[in-house]
């Protein structure tokens, strides 16, 4: 049997700025836990040459204003290279359960460091290691190469060598971010949202906005939306 479709579309009016629905949308996703990781999103970046590629990277907040995604990776990975030679991303988050959908598009900078400080130290102390221990995308020789890449890391902090991520942290452990790992924020210029519609007749809306360059970050103006066909 068919999953019912929701009775409620896109409101109208449409809101002023579509990321505090997109923002909701994730926080209803996360309270039902219908599907593991609610947060997993593609994020698609490209080479300065313009060669593409995706992956699912996990969303940590939505900021509706002034308008940004965060999430968190190792800089010098494919899409951290990717993104310091061209600093653009696109990204979609979907729920089957919910039929909705979300798609945005912008320009993306580094977060500031204390966020990316204070982000690190609250992970368990086995995926700080790991940090440490992982050239993100890099060759390795073998799996037992690269645990014993994260032996060594353990060692270098005085820590156990990582098991299950329930096993305690041991007392006074000190594991500092790594200085190639921390956050970005990909600062929207593009929002659409997307609900499920009987018949393949979906509802779409697309918001668009300007984004002037401000010091290391930028200054949005105002969006404009238009309904899509589906």
């Amino acid at each position: 049997m068919a999953a019912m479709l929701p009775t409620e579309f896109l409101p109208e009016p449409l809101p002023r700025e579509p990321l505090s629905l997109a923002a909701a949308w994730l926080a209803e996703a996360t309270r039902r836990a219908d599907q593991p990781n609610p947060n997993a999103m593609v994020l698609a970046t490209a080479s300065g040459d313009g060669q593409p590629s995706a992956r699912v990277v996990l969303c940590k907040e939505i900021i509706p204003a002034p308008g940004f995604v965060c999430f968190y990776t190792n800089y010098r990975s494919r899409k951290g290279r990717e993104l310091e030679s061209n600093p653009r991303a696109a990204l979609v988050m979907h729920w089957d359960h919910l039929h909705r959908q979300v798609r945005i598009e912008g320009r993306v900078v580094s977060a500031p460091a204390v966020e990316s400080d204070a982000y690190f130290a609250s992970r368990p102390w086995q995926r700080r290691v790991g940090a440490w221990a992982s050239a993100q995308s890099e060759p390795v020789d073998s799996r037992a190469a690269l645990l014993a890449g994260v032996v060594r890391a353990a060692a270098r902090f005085g820590a156990p060598t990582p098991g299950p991520e329930d096993d305690p942290e041991p007392a006074g452990l000190q594991i500092p971010r790594p200085p190639h790992w921390g956050g970005y924020h990909l600062w929207a210029s593009a929002v659409e949202l997307w609900v499920e519609g009987e018949s393949r007749i979906h509802d779409r809306v697309r918001w668009e906005r300007p984004l002037a360059p401000a010091s290391g970050t930028f200054e949005p103006g105002p969006w404009r939306a238009t309904r899509l066909q589906p």
